[in-house]
């Protein structure tokens, strides 16, 4: 940018914070603010600030909130100020995966407190409500999808400057953006399209322009075709099985699992079989049946090269066309007495990375029914299925079942609101999923030009597409509604990306379709600006409790050393650990097995079980656990390692290392079990950047497993 555009704002500025209700100017004795932002120059959208709350607080640590928003707009958000002594001339900013409330970090606390870790860091912390709900972008509508996606987030970001500078002083806060999943779009998509709000981010489990909605269509089929077998293919990928999963499948199973793989879903993950389902999905269903209805009403079912056309019999068994009617609405005040209070209340989303989607579809008003008690329902699963009302008021009209039925309720959500106020007990319905199985290989209908291996399975030996292909691809379409633009990989400041190897929903090779894309544009000078860490035994979700804590662990201290190594990186010139070195085999990102080749900051435990991976015992008979963990180099020390010997994920036992704590520990255990059976001895461990074993923050976790059958 030219000098004359990296110019202090000063004039602009006070007049801004003339405007303010609340006492937050800049001090006169600041002559220059140093913001290179062209956006701020142009965008009136956001010229008027105000400030309707600033005040001290003391939880979760002492800070002085600032509460306001942008006149004339939706727009809303919430800083969080250390004390002076403790500030260190930086902010982190929370980017959700959608626009969401300004508040959602608060009453968080332990590894999940975001404020907490700003303060700690050196960092004031902003959150904002992504310029408003209403402006969550979406194919097909007619909203600005750059408000939603970094807009709002950048005048916040940029406002809070003028407060951060009033005070502590005229310097210019360091900015770093931070978001996961549909965050990470959003984060990525600032960092494109906006110079000078941040210097730098940390987007995290993101995927590329072709991952909506492919990802969750190929995992739909799987799920369909292998359902009774995946208990087993769960336990042949698990550690020490001796057991190759194809040969559990028939014909057609085993080209499922082949497809699903090569798309990427981790082989691992399945673990998560019995937890999967529509997920984000659900609130993207009805975008691509309303921009390719086509697909969905004609050809799959009617046309050569689509499966529906002569469907195999897995596919025929699973259709359902039922008719029922409604028995009672069920009200939110119902709730208690209906057996869904508890189910319910897990809809409320913290913005989190593998659940804000969830907001999108719960169901607030109190005036609106939250559930539907059917007559009866069908014996099939019905999730993901349409439900077509075919009487009454509402006649002509469609729920999508976003989750699987309770008995004879079916859940709606706010998805649902156009429909629901026209709703009576008697109306006459029909539950239908022909649509839902259609969209299960729709992936194969989307085959994209160039830069997708994972594709290539759907290619011929010339390269040209097997299958029919659709008039238009959608990623790219869902992608810019997120990001505001399609990432292209060339973006201001410096950048580490994290991805996860467990990743059910950003199937992990798609951290490397990006740092590709920055490589295309940086070239050598990639290592200049950019980092992508992958993560073992980690899946989507950004939170500290774990679905399955033998399986896998928080990545919390993964996002939080990144966010400390970016700010060093910036402001003082220490390089970060180095990009992970990693492989990409038929969709499968694969690391090295020791800590050192791996790079990244992830500690790597070598687990046996009296000398393997697999140990056959008999009751009684004593089983040697022997353990070695290494930190990669100048990353941290161990602080921590914990023992579960049967399974049960609540990890009782203390490991004491052999040796000093340190970047290289080795662990032992002896146990015995009582009742044959298998079990799963799991060592748990935790390393930490300067080996404090006091904070809750920055903790870099992993774990290993050893299969121990006793007859």
């Amino acid at each position: 940018m030219p000098l004359l555009k990296i110019i202090a704002l000063f004039a602009f500025f006070l007049v801004v914070a003339a405007t303010a209700t609340s006492a937050v100017a800049v001090s006169e004795e600041c002559d220059a603010l140093v913001i290179s932002d062209d956006q701020l120059e142009e965008d009136s959208m956001f010229s008027e600030p105000y400030v309707d709350i600033d005040e001290w607080r003391d939880a979760p640590v002492t800070h002085r909130y600032v509460h306001g928003g942008f006149k004339n707009t939706e727009t809303r958000f919430s800083f969080y100020f250390p004390t002076k002594a403790q500030y260190e001339g930086r902010f982190f900013q929370y980017i959700t995966p959608v626009p969401m409330d300004e508040f959602i970090s608060q009453g968080r606390s332990g590894e999940s407190d975001k404020i907490g870790f700003s303060i700690a860091s050196g960092a004031y912390f902003i959150e904002t409500n992504g310029g408003g709900r209403s402006l969550t972008g979406r194919p097909g509508t007619d909203v600005d999808p750059t408000i939603s996606a970094y807009r709002a987030n950048a005048a916040a970001a940029q406002y809070s400057r003028v407060v951060a500078m009033q005070m502590f002083g005229c310097s210019r806060p360091y900015g770093y953006a931070f978001g996961g999943s549909g965050g990470a779009y959003r984060t990525v998509g600032g960092m494109e399209n906006t110079e000078g709000v941040w210097d730098g981010a940390v987007p995290f489990v993101m995927g590329s322009p072709m991952a909506i909605p492919n990802v969750f269509t190929v995992r739909s089929y799987a799920l369909r075709v292998l359902q009774s077998k995946l208990p087993e293919i769960a336990d042949a990928v698990d550690v020490g099985s001796n057991v190759d999963p194809y040969q559990l499948l028939n014909d057609e199973e085993a080209a499922a699992f082949s497809e699903v793989s090569k798309m990427g879903f981790p082989l691992q993950a399945w673990y998560m079989h019995d937890k999967l389902d529509l997920h984000g999905f659900a609130a993207l269903f009805a975008g691509v049946t309303a921009v390719d209805p086509g697909y969905f009403t004609e050809d799959f079912w009617h046309k050569p090269g689509y499966e529906g056309f002569k469907p195999p019999p897995s596919l025929r068994k699973a259709k359902i066309q039922y008719s029922t009617t409604i028995k009672s609405l069920v009200m939110a005040k119902d709730a208690e007495t209906t057996g869904l209070k508890t189910i319910l209340r897990k809809e409320v989303s913290k913005g989190l990375a593998d659940e804000a989607f969830k907001d999108l579809l719960t169901q607030s008003s109190e005036e609106l029914p939250i559930a539907l008690e059917l007559s009866s329902v069908p014996t099939k699963d019905a999730l993901g299925a349409d439900v077509l009302v075919k009487s009454g008021e509402a006649s002509g009209k469609r729920i999508l079942v976003t989750k699987r039925l309770i008995g004879n309720y079916l859940i709606v959500g706010s998805d649902s609101n156009s429909v629901l106020p026209q709703l009576k007990p008697g109306d006459k319905l029909e539950i239908n999923n022909l649509n839902f199985l259609a969209s299960q290989t729709y992936h194969r209908h989307q085959v994209p030009a160039q830069g997708y291996a994972v594709w290539d399975q759907f290619r011929d030996e010339q390269g040209s597409a097997i299958y029919p292909q659709r008039p238009m691809i959608l990623g790219p379409l869902f992608t810019a509604a997120a990001s505001g633009t399609v990432p292209t990989g060339k973006f201001n400041g410096k950048m580490i990306m994290l991805s996860n190897l467990y990743d059910t929903e950003a199937y992990p090779w798609q951290g490397d379709w990006y740092r590709r894309e920055v490589e295309s544009h940086s070239g050598s000078a990639t290592n200049d600006s950019f980092r992508l860490w992958y993560t073992d035994r980690t899946n989507h979700g950004d939170r500290a409790e774990q679905s399955v804590p033998t399986q896998t662990v928080s990545y919390l201290g993964v996002l939080q050393q990144a966010l400390r190594d970016l700010s060093a990186w910036v402001e003082k010139d220490i390089a970060p650990p180095a990009t992970s070195n990693y492989k990409i085999v038929n969709g499968q990102v694969e690391l090295p097995q020791h800590a050192n080749d791996r790079g990244g900051i992830q500690p790597v435990i070598q687990l046996t079980a009296n000398g393997a991976v697999r140990a056959e015992v008999r009751v009684g008979d004593p089983v040697e656990l022997a353990a070695i963990i290494q930190v990669p180099g100048n990353t941290g020390k161990i602080v921590s390692a914990t023992w579960d010997f049967d399974g049960a994920g609540s990890f009782p036992s203390l490991a004491k290392p052999e040796s000093q704590a340190g970047a290289f520990v080795s662990v032992k255990a002896t146990h015995s079990y009582s009742v044959p059976g298998t079990y799963f001895a799991t060592l748990t461990v935790a390393a930490q950047r300067n080996g404090d074993t006091n904070t809750p923050y920055t903790l870099i976790r992993n774990l290993q497993r050893v299969r121990i059958v006793v007859e």
